[in-house]
């Protein structure tokens, strides 16, 4: 995986996979009667964690008035890894995050109050839960939160990875889409994968990934293959839908997101139960 900084720093660079199109079948637009003009991405409403990157997200149904959340990846958790089939929800936390306005400058410290969900099962996710709400951060530094995508990516689409750690933006296209990726003792889900521009390092862990067209987060960067092996930590490889393993050093992945907001109800809150949430759950 993206290491946490001081990991990365062990190792140098993080990143890059390898592997053949083992892949669930590409999910495909209908064609546009238009092109719709490219938004701009910069650095406004991410984050800089103390080893990790992430973001200031809602869902399409967030208030304004709702406590803000801030995701990142579940092997950012500052607990140590979740294990294989854990599911953490609700647990106290006191970290702070370094939020970013669009040129990438610390305007201020998040700090949250609680790990609202976290899990390195079927995805690689950490979402926080800090104590201020979306409208005292606008009104406080003119800052809004990114919008949660609720409906898959589409291979092809023109991406960015926004990384408030190193305040770096990697740009590039979402290649397609990994039936099973397995890294040592994890394994995520229908993972996205870039195309190899896509160089990311260790420390962009969590970064938010964001369709250039509607300014959406779509996926939150997770991994990449280092060194050419076959399976291990650092070294992710895809498993297709028979069983067919295939390596891709040099390629990086990200885990979806569009199944987050389901599963989250009124005032933000976590709700495992609801209808159309398929989050792995405790």
């Amino acid at each position: 995986m993206n290491k946490p900084l001081l990991a990365a720093l062990s190792s140098l660079a993080i990143a890059g996979l390898g592997a053949t199109p083992a892949v669930a079948a590409p999910h495909t637009a209908a064609k546009p009667t238009a092109k719709a003009a490219a938004v701009t991405v910069n650095f406004a409403g991410t984050v800089s964690l103390s080893n990790c990157s992430g973001s200031v997200i809602r869902f399409p149904n967030s208030a304004d008035t709702d406590p803000a959340l801030v995701m990142t990846n579940g092997h950012c958790l500052e607990t140590g890894f979740p294990e294989p089939g854990e599911v953490i929800t609700g647990q106290s936390s006191s970290r702070s995050f370094g939020l970013l306005n669009s040129a990438g400058t610390k305007v201020a410290t998040l700090r949250a109050n609680q790990v609202v969900y976290s899990t390195m099962t079927d995805t690689d996710v950490t979402i926080y839960r800090t104590t201020t709400t979306y409208a005292k951060i606008k009104s406080s530094y003119g800052i809004s939160p990114l919008t949660v995508q609720d409906t898959h990516p589409t291979a092809g689409t023109s991406i960015k990875v926004v990384s408030g750690y190193w305040k770096r933006i990697y740009s590039c296209n979402v290649d397609g889409f990994v039936y099973r990726l397995k890294e040592g003792d994890w394994t995520w889900k229908d993972s996205l994968r870039y195309t190899s521009s896509c160089n990311t390092i260790g420390g962009t862990s969590g970064s938010p990934v964001i369709d250039t067209n509607t300014g959406k987060v779509v996926a939150v960067n997770n991994t990449g293959n280092e060194d050419g092996q076959r399976c291990t930590e650092n070294n992710p490889c895809e498993v297709d839908a028979n069983g067919n393993v295939t390596v891709r050093q040099g390629i990086n992945y990200a885990e979806e997101t569009y199944l987050i907001p389901a599963c989250f109800t009124t005032g933000n809150q976590l709700n495992l139960s609801a209808a159309g949430c398929t989050l792995p759950k405790p």
